[in-house]
């Protein structure tokens, strides 16, 4: 399918969703929210997800000016723009079933913070940054921010990040825990791709279910994440990759696993 907004390729498996925006660093529309669902549920048979920006910037936020020209505006127009589009967005990419990289290449501010930090693996660029810019325009973080950045980097660098609204590093993103890797940006694509190749050839549902079970641990008692891993092994242990991965094992010889 062709869309406005992104570009989406599968090669080898491996699915890349590129925010085209550049003119507007790839500002989130409303459209480019709804087509981000959209590439998600049509992936095909892609065992893995990169999301990166076109040109300068991973994400510049949600594209306020897109928004002020609907005939719905201010605060009750954020709160149907949010339920309706970029709540779903956020929720579809948490809950999809292959591994995702985000791949941040210069800003990633506002719901571009939330969508490059929602990666399994977020790899950036000397040029990126992350910024929670609502304070500055008299917002609230969104995009599910109030829930991840607590969770990856405590609550005083989480309230650090929201109430002063300054730009954090890839270094020290990196210090904090809340990215995977710091790269040269010339080598941001080829690292996000050596990665992506090494995660389509693993064990797709295992991966899938190790996805669910991270998502929901914040919120289970002990007594229900153990309920969780002992399901999700069932789901796993039954699956033609754990026979393979058994077999290999025995074997003495690397697994080539298939997904299934």
């Amino acid at each position: 399918m062709t869309y406005e907004t992104i570009t989406v390729d599968v090669t080898d498996k491996i699915a890349t969703i590129t925010l085209n925006r550049p003119d507007r660093m790839n500002a989130c529309s409303l459209d480019m929210a709804g087509e981000i669902n959209d590439a998600l549920s049509t992936l095909g048979d892609a065992r893995c997800l990169i999301i990166t920006g076109a040109g300068r910037g991973f994400c510049s936020g949600a594209d306020l000016q897109a928004r002020g020209g609907k005939s719905i505006s201010g605060g009750e127009g954020s709160y149907i723009a949010l339920t309706r589009h970029y709540n779903p967005m956020m929720m579809n990419l948490a809950r999809l079933n292959i591994p995702v990289i985000t791949a941040v290449n210069g800003a990633a501010a506002g719901v571009g913070c939330s969508i490059g930090l929602a990666g399994d693996f977020v790899i950036a660029g000397k040029s990126g940054y992350f910024l929670q810019a609502f304070v500055n325009i008299g917002l609230v973080p969104d995009g599910g921010a109030s829930w991840m950045l607590p969770r990856m980097v405590g609550k005083a660098r989480a309230t650090e990040m929201m109430m002063l609204g300054e730009k954090i590093s890839p270094e020290k993103a990196l210090d904090w825990g809340m990215i995977y890797k710091v790269v040269e940006d010339a080598d941001l694509m080829a690292e996000a791709r050596a990665l992506a190749t090494r995660l389509a050839n693993g064990p797709t549902l295992a991966y899938a279910t190790m996805r669910k079970n991270i998502l929901v641990a914040m919120e289970n008692s002990y007594s229900e994440q153990l309920l969780a891993e002992a399901e999700g092994q069932r789901i796993a242990g039954s699956s033609e990759d754990a026979m393979e991965g058994g077999m290999a094992f025995l074997q003495k010889r690397k697994p080539e696993f298939k997904g299934r």
